[in-house]
């Protein structure tokens, strides 16, 4: 529907107002929040990341620290094995089992370590655990009373210890066989408790002659492991409390905002409000805020609007009355009449009525579909000087004898404006025909374009008697009518010239009227100036 301002406050894009806040470029993405929730997630998600990937470092350090120390430990044993003659039999050399398992038992000592001896043929020739007073594995269980039949428990825990001790003793055989074969061992595997060890095997010899294997394992990786998940839990803990603390300053300073706006315009809905207004949540400066200002901005052109629209409905119906109430007091008065000239006299005012009340309903309705037009339109280019030497061209060519004539004077460079050339041809148009029924006959009305300061300058100017000083600026209401003598009745509706104002206020431009001088002070015909932001501004 026609309204004064409501289509420029709602088309912010194009009446070029430096109101919109600026847009910050420190925002991430154009998004305080996006970079506030994005950091959030990414800090938790580090956190996380980094724990893993250093126990992970830790993990395999320990892992190939454990495996040099004991290539160490296994190169110097195994080095006297062979040197220090351990060995019998000339030429082939062989170990001296015996001896080997005494020097062991007096020189090694285990400390969370075991070591292992077999001969040429895989065969074990010496254990640490059979030399040390320690005793590998968990205490027995307590005695049973004879012909007691072992409990269920028991025997699904003895399948499970012959199945590990099974596995251990498979991977043990092929390591050992691997050496054997002259490949040194380096591995990580189960042993006959199931706990993974680090092991290390390498061939004893004797000069170049292989004379056994010697195998070295740690058995406490497990334990260290174990400690070092349970590291990770303070990681996992902060990561945790991070995405707590995140989702509830997301809850409260998001989800809770949008609820309170989602409520507040239902409310309006419900209420048949007119506005919405969330102090606390305009005052912010995100996105939060920006939405509460722009649904109270959404709210508040609404509203006015509406206003416009009553205003508008009241002013149509008191202007359709006027029309209306002539021809029924015409209608009243026509069977009283009892000549024909003055049945020729009601008869000429119904007819003048009836012009009226149409031009009236053609105004309305050209005024009600306005604000869909300039909505509907895609904003684009429009050069004035065509648009302009076009229309005063019709003019030119549709003139009767006797009519004003129209000139156009432009400047010489081209003026180009955002906007939709329709309702700014309709602008032009109506300013013209206005200075046509106020210029005598002969006259000239001129139509002069300019450019400075980035704007657009239309003046259009006529040759009558002028606007009372009184009424420059009422001109521009709705139904408005000052006509000159002689102007046939009910060719003007009043609503030219507010046309004119909504449409320029809609493009982002200003309108006003005056009246042209001379040097002596008297009024030598009125004039019309429109200003339009050039497109290079609105860019």
């Amino acid at each position: 529907m026609a309204s004064a301002t409501a289509t420029a406050r709602a088309d912010p894009g194009l009446t070029g107002d430096d109101d919109t806040p600026p847009r910050r470029a420190f925002r991430f993405g154009g998004s305080r929040l996006g970079g506030f929730i994005l950091a959030l997630n990414l800090l938790s998600l580090l956190i996380l990341f980094g724990g893993a990937l250093l126990l992970n470092e830790l993990s395999r350090g320990l892992v190939q620290a454990r495996q040099e120390s004991l290539s160490v430990q296994a190169e110097l044993l195994s080095n006297v094995l062979g040197e220090l003659g351990i060995t019998r039999g000339e030429p082939t050399p062989e170990l001296d089992q015996v001896a080997a398992a005494r020097w062991l038992r007096d020189n090694f000592i285990p400390q969370g370590q075991r070591v292992r001896l077999y001969d040429i043929n895989g065969l074990p020739v010496a254990d640490s655990y059979q030399v040390t007073e320690a005793i590998p594995g968990a205490p027995l269980p307590a005695a049973r009373p004879a012909g007691t039949p072992p409990p269920e428990r028991d025997i699904r825990a003895e399948t499970l210890t012959a199945q590990r001790l099974e596995r251990a003793n498979r991977e043990l055989s092929v390591e050992i066989e691997n050496v054997l074969a002259g490949q040194s061992q380096q591995t990580v595997r189960r042993n006959e408790e199931g706990e993974r060890v680090v092991s290390v095997s390498i061939p004893v010899r004797h000069v170049s002659q292989v004379l056994g294997v010697l195998t070295l394992e740690a058995g406490n990786v497990d334990e260290i492991l174990g400690a070092q998940r349970r590291a990770l839990v303070p990681f996992a803990l902060v990561a945790l409390g991070v995405n707590l603390l995140g989702s509830l300053l997301l809850h409260l300073f998001v989800a809770r905002p949008v609820m309170r706006l989602s409520a507040a315009a239902d409310q309006v809905r419900l209420q048949r409000s007119r506005a919405i207004s969330l102090p606390d949540l305009e005052d912010r400066k995100d996105e939060i805020g920006d939405l509460a200002r722009s649904l109270e901005s959404m709210t508040e052109t609404l509203s006015a609007r509406m206003d416009a629209i009553e205003r508008f409905a009241a002013d149509v119906s008191h202007e359709i009355k006027n029309p209306l109430t002539s021809i029924r007091s015409a209608l009243e008065t026509l069977p009283l009449v009892k000549t024909d000239e003055q049945r020729d006299r009601l008869t000429n005012l119904l007819q003048q009525d009836v012009r009226r009340l149409d031009r009236l309903i053609t105004d309305i309705s050209n005024a009600s579909r306005l604000d869909a037009e300039l909505s509907r339109e895609r904003p684009r280019a429009v050069e004035l000087n065509t648009l302009l030497r076009d229309i005063v061209l019709v003019y030119e060519t549709t003139a009767k004898p006797g009519d004003p004539s129209v000139m156009f004077e432009a400047g010489a460079e081209p003026q180009r404006v955002v906007g939709r050339d329709g309702p700014l041809g309709q602008v032009f148009r109506n300013l013209i025909d206005n200075a046509r029924s106020f210029s005598p006959a002969g006259g000239t009305v001129r139509v002069f374009l300019s450019g400075a300061d980035n704007e657009a300058r239309i003046r259009i100017e006529d040759e009558g008697p002028g606007i009372p000083p009184d009424n420059l600026e009422t001109v521009f209401e709705r139904f408005y009518t000052s006509r000159p003598k002689g102007a046939a009745f009910g060719s003007n509706s009043g609503l030219g010239l507010s046309i004119v104002r909504q449409i320029v206020e809609a493009h982002g431009g200003r309108v006003w009227a005056e009246n042209r001088m001379n040097a002596e002070g008297e009024v030598q015909g009125a004039r019309f100036e429109v200003v339009l932001p050039s497109a290079g501004r609105r860019q």
